[in-house]
Formats: structure tokens, C-alpha cells, sequence
């Protein structure tokens, strides 16, 4: 059974145990996906509302893509626990030999860069979902705005959680190319959240 097919309780258990897994990096992945399901609740409300015709039409494009941001959101909290587990199980390979240690640390240093990448896609979602907020917050049901800043909020966590578990893991990358362009992208988010979440949030206050 996946992460995103337990229950609630179970996750926040799991979540609270000594266990290395799931970690930061599942709640960011989680916190994307409640960033998407509240945008697609705001585009529900406003999808046929009086007073919102001239909107709806833009309300209905943005739903669907909500949705699959949360579906694949949902599916990364699982990844990034096969991500952790794929680090480990290559720290246990074995090293007696010189042949070992080569290919020990070859596997060591591509699981460290999938283990990147995973939360990477987290906050690239989450940049996404941004986007989406951002027209919801500005156009959608006035009565949901706040459900829209929410969604703004639940975002940016997402995608800056998501970018601290990139930048542990670029640590111990030794494929500086790599490293580097990584943390640009990772800078390049951080800079699009604070612009985006300061504006979304301005747009919700003037509409309350």
C-alpha cells in the first residue's frame, strides 16, 4: 500500500515515529497537493456562479489542470520515500574490493542525484500551482478568496520544503555541473514563490 493510500491517522503516526521516513520530504509533496485541491475547490465554486459568467471559462480550464497536480503530487509523497530507500540500499552494497567500491560509490551518487530530482518536481508542481492560485485568488469566487490564499500558503510550503531536500542531497553530490544547476533552479523557484505568494496575498486581502 502506498503512502497516499493510508489513512490520515496512520500517515501522521508514521510521520511522528523515530523512523527516518516519510520525512519532510512526503509533507512537502502533501502540502503541494492540498495547495491544488483547495485551487480546484475555488474553481468549483465559481464554475457556473452568478455574477462569474465571464469567468468560468477560465475557471474550467484551470480545474482539470489542479487536479492532475494533485494526483501527481499525492504520487511523489510515495516517491520520495523510494527515493531516501534507494540511497540507503546503495550505502549497503559492498566495498571489499576495489571493483566494490567503484561501483558503490557510482550508485551512491546516482541515487543522491534521483533523490535531488524527486523534490525538485516537487517544487516545480508547487511553482505550478502557484500560478493557478494566483488567477483563482484575483478572479474566482470572492466568498473563497481566503481558501485561495490558503492554497497560495500551502504552496509555497511545498515548494520550499521540497528545495531544502533538494539542497541536503546536493551536498554530497560531487558532479559540480550538476549541483550547480540544480541550486540555480532551486534559487530561481524560491525567488518566483516569494513574488507570486507576496501578490496573491495582496489580491486576497483587497477582495475581503
Amino acid at each position: 500500500m502506498s503512502l497516499a493510500e493510508k489513512s490520515l491517522q496512520t500517515f501522521l503516526d508514521q510521520l511522528a515515529s523515530g523512523k527516518a521516513v516519510p520525512g519532510g520530504g512526503s509533507v512537502a509533496a502533501l502540502s503541494g497537493s492540498l495547495a491544488a485541491s483547495l485551487v480546484a475547490m475555488v474553481c468549483r465554486l465559481t464554475i457556473g456562479k452568478k455574477g462569474y459568467e465571464a469567468v468560468s471559462a477560465e475557471m474550467e480550464m484551470i480545474l482539470p489542470r489542479a487536479e492532475m497536480l494533485q494526483r501527481e503530487l499525492r504520487d511523489l509523497m510515495q516517491a520520495d520515500i523510494d527515493a531516501y530507500a534507494r540511497v540507503m540500499e546503495a550505502y549497503t552494497l559492498p566495498k571489499e574490493t576495489d571493483a566494490q567500491k567503484s561501483a558503490r560509490a557510482i550508485a551512491i551518487q546516482n541515487a543522491l542525484k534521483h533523490a535531488s530530482d524527486v523534490p525538485l518536481i516537487v517544487a516545480e508542481k508547487c511553482a505550478a500551482i502557484l500560478d493557478l492560485a494566483q488567477s483563482v485568488a484575483a478572479r474566482g469566487n470572492k466568498n473563497a478568496a481566503s481558501d485561495a490564499a490558503v492554497g497560495a500558503l500551502m504552496a509555497e510550503a511545498g515548494l520550499r520544503g521540497a528545495a531544502f531536500n533538494v539542497s541536503i542531497n546536493l551536498g554530497s553530490i560531487k558532479d559540480e555541473t550538476y549541483a550547480n544547476e540544480k541550486r540555480a533552479r532551486v534559487a530561481q523557484l524560491g525567488a518566483r514563490a516569494d513574488q507570486l505568494k507576496g501578490a496573491i496575498l495582496t489580491t486576497v486581502e483587497g477582495r475581503m
